[in-house]
């Protein structure tokens, strides 16, 4: 259970005021279909963390306790300080013609492949014998930040203070990170 919630909330932290929200808004916005964009976001997410999850598992497999602490403190590093980093512009894919399904699907597996919340899936399956759960942690998550952005389109801006909670969220990331980081270290 602790791989789920640990999963789902830092995923959760990391994708708000993503580009995966601002992409999957920018296509609601384009088609009016929240159907066909959530449900190529439900699978673009899901093959997305499956591969995570997937590659975490065998990553335990292969190396000790110490390094994959290590391994998880970096990828909760590199996922915080991407929070509080300037960010590159989404593409709205306006010259994809195909359908809103596809498009979403495509985009939005693109968009997240090698994400932050790829790698702490990755890590989070690595520390863990039950990887099943970080995968349904990380699709949550991802899920959860991203279905009001498809809802709320542009409103969400408006609602919820996004630009804080990017500093916030990137913040604990990287206390966690640095946390996780020194006890791989035997510091604390």
């Amino acid at each position: 259970m602790d791989a789920l919630l640990s999963t789902f909330l830092s995923v959760f932290l990391a994708e708000m005021g993503d580009r995966t929200q601002i992409l999957a808004a920018a296509l609601a916005l384009r088609y009016h279909k929240n159907g066909a964009i959530l449900a190529g976001l439900a699978l673009a997410t899901l093959c997305n963390s499956a591969l995570s999850a997937a590659g975490g598992s065998v990553i335990d497999q292969w190396i000790s306790e110490a390094p994959v602490k290590l391994f998880a403190g970096l990828a909760y590093i590199f996922a915080g300080a991407g929070m509080l980093m300037w960010r590159r512009t989404v593409d709205p894919l306006t010259n994809w013609k195909l359908p809103a399904f596809l498009t979403a699907f495509l985009g939005l597996f693109i968009l997240e492949f090698g994400d932050k919340s790829q790698f702490i899936i990755a890590a989070q399956s690595a520390r863990t014998p039950y990887w099943g759960m970080a995968l349904i942690g990380g699709f949550t998550g991802i899920m959860a930040a991203t279905i009001p952005a498809v809802l709320l389109r542009e409103r969400l801006a408006q609602i919820v203070p996004l630009k804080p909670i990017r500093w916030i969220s990137g913040g604990l990331l990287l206390l966690w990170g640095f946390m996780l980081a020194t006890q791989a270290f035997g510091i604390s």
